[in-house]
């Protein structure tokens, strides 16, 4: 495995450290007046933007924009739902492997809402998903000050709690013990910048030869799941994937007895994310759309810290600086699964959105099992990377 850094150091390192089993809906872009007139400020705390990215990715978001239509987003969400129906089962088989439920809370997190519109909508909703598995319970007020006693919930109605959905306290710690246990079955992980990527011919049939800053590796098959670098891996060999990266940031507080809370809260109508770590209380934000080497901006930040510490007393942070990552997103809101359609034993397994950490585990299984031509745990035709074949022209941008 080769990576430009070392496992548990990027986007796994700055997730708010869910394993979302409730995440069975996708997040389509905004169709309503209401909802766009709302965006258009960019003041919000759930997603900002930045002009150069617009035009850098308008072609990709045009796309998100089709894709969000209802009839769209329902077809769309009956094959993402295919995946996330798998996810804390196939965390339990690593989980155990890397000897790591240490890491691990099994009791769910919460889902906060400041209107009676907003959570009877969440609750009509939660009641027809538990045909799809999912496992929640409604708070009252009164409940949800009962279970969080150090929050001050005023301003808010009530709240879902997700029940069979997992918190994890370290997930950079958790990425670490699976990539120890890859290691204890004699895989091995590089630290390197891959400089080309060429598909290689011999006796043996079509391989590929991967050349990085430090060394040349030959390998029988590439599988891509380089997250939001994996277009520009592939873009020479003639792929132009419609990948664009939504940034995310967190800070970390120290805990005292005074803010000590047991479940992560999301903050439903303004976007952000509190929840309980190793390194102390993270507060996450909702998502930036802006480009990769664009410089942090911790306006969206600072505007979530506002409200965060009017629930919570946040006095003392750990970082000196926030951290920033980015996530790999598609328009259509689903992953890149499958093989590549001009390459033989070429694959990619990458555009997980806001999900690359839940569904880390059975997007690896299916590449396994693709590999090895086993039958699938999941029907990956719906991921295939061909239904974007009008993007894998590289001169298209």
């Amino acid at each position: 495995m080769l990576d430009r850094k070392l496992p548990g150091l990027e986007t796994s390192y700055g997730n708010a450290g869910l394993i979302q089993r409730e995440a069975v809906h996708t997040h389509p872009f905004p169709r309503q007046i209401t909802e766009m007139v709302r965006v258009l400020p960019n003041q919000g705390t759930d997603i900002r933007y930045r002009i150069p990215a617009l035009l850098r990715y308008h072609q990709a978001l045009l796309q998100y924009w089709k894709y969000s239509t209802p009839a769209s987003v329902k077809k769309i969400e009956s094959e993402w739902q295919t995946l996330i129906a798998h996810c804390t089962s196939e965390h339990q088989t690593m989980i155990e492997a890397s000897n790591a439920d240490e890491l691990i809370t099994r009791d769910g997190w919460l889902q906060l809402h400041r209107s009676e519109e907003t959570l009877k909508k969440a609750v009509d909703t939660a009641i027809l998903d538990r045909e799809k598995g999912v496992e929640h319970r409604v708070l009252s007020l009164e409940e949800l000050k009962a279970l969080e006693p150090n929050a001050n919930f005023d301003g808010f109605v009530g709240a879902i709690h997700w029940l069979n959905s997992w918190q994890v306290s370290n997930p950079s710690a958790l990425v670490k013990a699976y990539a120890k246990s890859f290691e204890e079955m004699q895989g091995t992980i590089v630290e390197s910048n891959v400089q080309e990527i060429q598909p290689e011919s011999g006796e043996d049939g079509a391989g590929w030869k991967v050349i990085t800053n430090n060394e040349t590796y030959y390998s029988d098959h590439l599988v891509i799941a380089a997250g939001p670098w994996s277009n520009e891996l592939i873009k020479p060999l003639g792929y132009n994937l419609p990948l664009f990266p939504m940034r995310g940031y967190h800070q970390h507080f120290k805990v005292s007895d005074k803010n000590t809370i047991h479940h992560s809260m999301f903050d439903m109508d303004k976007g952000f994310v509190m929840g309980p770590m190793q390194q102390g209380i993270r507060i996450t934000t909702g998502a930036e759309m802006t480009t990769m080497d664009a410089p942090k901006n911790f306006g969206q930040l600072k505007t979530v810290l506002k409200l965060a510490k009017k629930i919570l007393p946040l006095e003392d942070a750990v970082e000196s600086e926030a951290w920033a990552g980015s996530r790999p997103c598609m328009p259509d809101m689903k992953p890149v699964i499958g093989p590549a359609d001009k390459h033989d034993k070429l694959w990619f397994a990458f555009g997980h959105s806001h999900q690359g950490f839940t569904l880390g585990p059975i997007t690896g299984r299916l590449v396994e099992e693709l590999i090895h031509d086993k039958p699938l745990t999941v029907d990956v035709e719906p991921f295939n990377a061909t239904r974007f074949s009008k993007y894998f022209d590289p001169k298209s941008e």
